[in-house]
């Protein structure tokens, strides 16, 4: 069943869905025992403006929390009882490949963004994306999601990525410093925020390819003023990216 988002409820004494609403408590608890099933959480959102709020605050958190217990606890391990962007934004990051639209961000296939059921995160993965002078930064990288034999583009594969405390990063620093220009159209598909090219400011090293498994000069990836990474590479064949591993 398709909801449609209902932005102009307030959760007012005049709003129907006020009678005999549940309490937070009692929501927090029926989405417990539903172990936070996220098209559950996304359905509940749509439904009206304070229960998309409730979403965002509460239940997409706890998702995140069940989901990569470890690595929210290292992204918060600063202090903060939030993380940049919001809650949903990492949820969707966590479980959706963002894919790519002919003519748009990586302006070559088109290939749909989809859900995945399960996504591998690794901070040490992350530091083979950061400069030799950034790699102080904490950056949480996916594997790669396949999607093979796309015609003359060969095995493509997406990756997508959250940075810790993005705002105080070295990274941040050098794309100011550099100057580096945000995309004038695309934005992040996880919390709508402008994007840097990495490629444009040339701060892709060699080892990313290489622990992609991918060809040097076809990788690509972007970051969002929230620090949410999203890129796109060209594999290697297996035999190839075994040994270029080694």
């Amino acid at each position: 069943m398709i909801l449609t988002k209902q932005y102009r409820c307030i959760h007012s004494a005049s709003c129907a869905c006020t009678k005999g609403h549940l309490s937070e408590d009692v929501i927090f608890l029926v989405f417990q025992q539903l172990n936070w099933n996220p098209k559950l959480i996304a359905t509940l959102s749509c439904t009206c403006k304070w229960f998309d709020d409730l979403a965002k605050r509460v239940l997409w958190k706890e998702f995140c929390r069940v989901r990569a217990p470890k690595m929210m606890l290292d992204l918060q391990s600063s202090g903060s009882h939030n993380v940049d962007g919001n809650w949903r934004a990492l949820g969707k990051l966590l479980i959706y490949c963002s894919g790519c639209n002919k003519g748009g961000l990586f302006n070559s296939i088109q290939i749909p963004g989809h859900f995945v059921y399960r996504t591998r995160f690794s901070r040490t993965s992350g530091k083979s994306f950061l400069l030799p002078q950034c790699r102080t930064d904490v950056l949480y990288v996916s594997d790669p999601c396949e999607h093979l034999d796309q015609g003359e583009e060969g095995d493509v594969g997406f990756f997508r990525g959250v940075f810790k405390s993005f705002s105080m990063s070295k990274v941040r620093k050098m794309l100011i410093k550099k100057g580096a220009q945000l995309h004038p159209t695309e934005v992040c598909p996880y919390c709508k925020a402008k994007l840097w090219s990495m490629l444009q400011a040339k701060m892709i090293p060699q080892s990313a390819s290489c622990r992609l498994g991918a060809y040097e000069d076809c990788i690509e990836y972007y970051v969002c003023l929230n620090g949410h990474m999203l890129g796109i590479c060209t594999l290697l064949p297996l035999s190839d990216s075994e040994e270029a591993s080694e």
